[in-house]
């Protein structure tokens, strides 16, 4: 791998930071530090920062906490992506990590939803959800998924690359406008 070539491409799309490996509680808080300095540094409005680190943090533990609850071993299937970048006045956060072909329908239908929400319903559905327990072995309450929809404006995409009959990989990409 000729790694000038991998930073002439980060400059190109934007990439303001990229990690692959395995989240570990202080992984996740160190990357943190870093992309909170580098953004404060960047003089942009307090709340895209907040808004950026919030997304990062919560895909950085979504992902976290789903490869352990499923018991999704370390080293490759194990391990995530985050990346952070920016293109003219937008920041994009886009997180990647494996989970099991059997949870993709449930995941993919509560980011549907959440993106059929408009900002007051959003508020609501959190209000409402925070209120509520959540059934044994569900995913979680969507909380997080909601919160990063309600900051972005723009909704949740999301893609899914098959990798076997037992996986696949699935990406997050949050868009959040600088204030």
């Amino acid at each position: 791998m000729d790694l000038f070539q991998l930073r002439e491409q980060f400059s190109k799309d934007g990439i303001m930071m990229c990690f692959n490996g395995p989240f570990s509680h202080s992984i996740i808080e160190e990357l943190g530090t870093a992309i909170k300095n580098h953004l404060a540094n960047e003089n942009i409005a307090r709340v895209a920062v907040q808004d950026v680190f919030a997304a990062y943090i919560e895909m950085t533990q979504n992902a976290r906490n789903y490869l352990t609850k499923r018991d999704i071993p370390t080293g490759d299937t194990g391990s995530a992506t985050i990346m952070i970048a920016k293109k003219d006045d937008v920041y994009v956060v886009t997180s990647g990590n494996v989970v099991l072909r059997n949870d993709i329908t449930e995941l993919t239908s509560r980011i549907d939803d959440i993106n059929l929400l408009d900002q007051e319903s959003l508020k609501k559905e959190i209000r409402r959800q925070l209120r509520s327990e959540l059934p044994p072995g569900s995913l979680g309450a969507g909380i997080g998924l909601m919160e990063m929809a309600k900051r972005s404006g723009f909704g949740l995409e999301y893609s899914i690359r098959d990798i076997d009959d037992r996986f696949s990989f699935f990406t997050l990409r949050v868009q959040i406008q600088q204030a």
